[in-house]
């Protein structure tokens, strides 16, 4: 009875550790869902991330769990996954986001929480532990939605340009401002669809390598799902500002008009991934599809030397925080 007990506050423990990433997660990719919105002045700081953080939840009713699915059962090995490689992913994901958040570097969370689990999984088992499929998909992705993300940004912006090329500028400016709403809501949507649901997917997978769920469930627990959605959402609210400057202001500047169409270009990016299954980065895709907004007008427009130290933090994320997660494998092997 009592290494039931003692199992049952590790995994607790390590539920309350996820729920801390998934609330870091919504802190430091804030500023995807915010920046553009800020940096344009259609909405107050205050008022953006309450915006985003509502928009957060309510993915919660729109999208099926497929990415959740992936993460839990599609990246590593059935009985590969314990309780230290759970607690060396967390760790990993975590350290790799407060360094980048301080340095107010858009890195990806969700490639952390990946490299993590690789991190853990090879020093337990080796690389064969992995499923290569779904590691395959989601590094693939890595260049797949920042190009996907510019594609559409710069083509979306190249249609508007086209289609209101005798109206006057103010109008212009007038009618976008309204519109960002939408194309802000959309991405904040895009935004708590995929990335909730890896820190859904991580839970899903201890609680089957525990033994509290069956392997055979084709769904986890409401309370994961709840739980998540709404610590991304909170995590939302309290904001990433270091990295809001960055994304809305120093990569190109943004009229409203440019905010709708890098933020509906990368929503449609999002929400492609999402229904694939693809734990994609949201900072990979509305980096992308700000530089694509700002390449249309000139080359020049964009500042490819803050972009191009965006892209060596992208390269970085995954080893980085592999072998923060092989060490704090090995540590917590000492503790529990």
């Amino acid at each position: 009875m009592e290494n039931v007990q003692t199992a049952l506050w590790v995994v607790m423990l390590l539920v309350v550790l996820a729920l801390g990433f998934d609330f870091m997660n919504g802190f430091h990719d804030a500023a995807n869902s915010i920046a553009t919105v800020v940096s344009t002045g259609v909405l107050k700081p205050g008022q953006a991330i309450l915006f985003a953080a509502f928009f957060n939840f309510v993915a919660i009713f729109v999208f099926h769990l497929s990415v959740a699915a992936t993460v839990g059962k599609g990246i590593v090995q059935p009985g590969i996954v314990d309780t230290h490689v759970v607690f060396g992913a967390l760790v990993g994901a975590i350290t790799w986001n407060i360094i980048t958040w301080y340095y107010g570097i858009p890195s990806s969370s969700s490639h952390a929480l990946i490299g993590g689990i690789v991190g853990a999984v090879i020093v337990k088992a080796g690389a064969g532990a992995l499923i290569s499929a779904g590691i395959l998909k989601t590094v693939a992705f890595i260049f797949v939605s920042p190009v996907l993300g510019f594609t559409l940004g710069s083509l979306m912006m190249v249609i508007v340009a086209w289609v209101f090329r005798r109206t006057r500028p103010s109008r212009i400016d007038k009618w976008f401002r309204r519109l960002q709403l939408i194309s802000a809501g959309a991405y904040s949507l895009g935004h708590g669809g995929n990335d909730a649901q890896k820190t859904i997917g991580i839970i899903w997978m201890m609680l089957i390598s525990t033994g509290y769920v069956a392997a055979s469930d084709t769904a986890p627990p409401t309370w994961t799902i709840v739980a998540c959605y709404a610590a991304i959402g909170l995590g939302t609210m309290f904001g990433g500002w270091r990295i809001v400057k960055t994304m809305g202001q120093k990569i190109t500047k943004l009229k409203p008009v440019g905010g709708f169409c890098a933020e509906t270009g990368g929503a449609m990016t999002l929400f492609l991934a999402t229904a694939l299954g693809v734990p994609v980065s949201t900072t990979h895709t509305i980096t992308g599809a700000i530089v694509g907004v700002g390449s249309t007008q000139r080359a020049s427009a964009v500042r490819w030397g803050v972009a191009g130290n965006i892209v060596w933090a992208w390269i970085l994320t995954i080893p980085a925080s592999a072998f923060v997660a092989a060490l704090a494998y090995w540590i917590s092997l000492q503790l529990f």
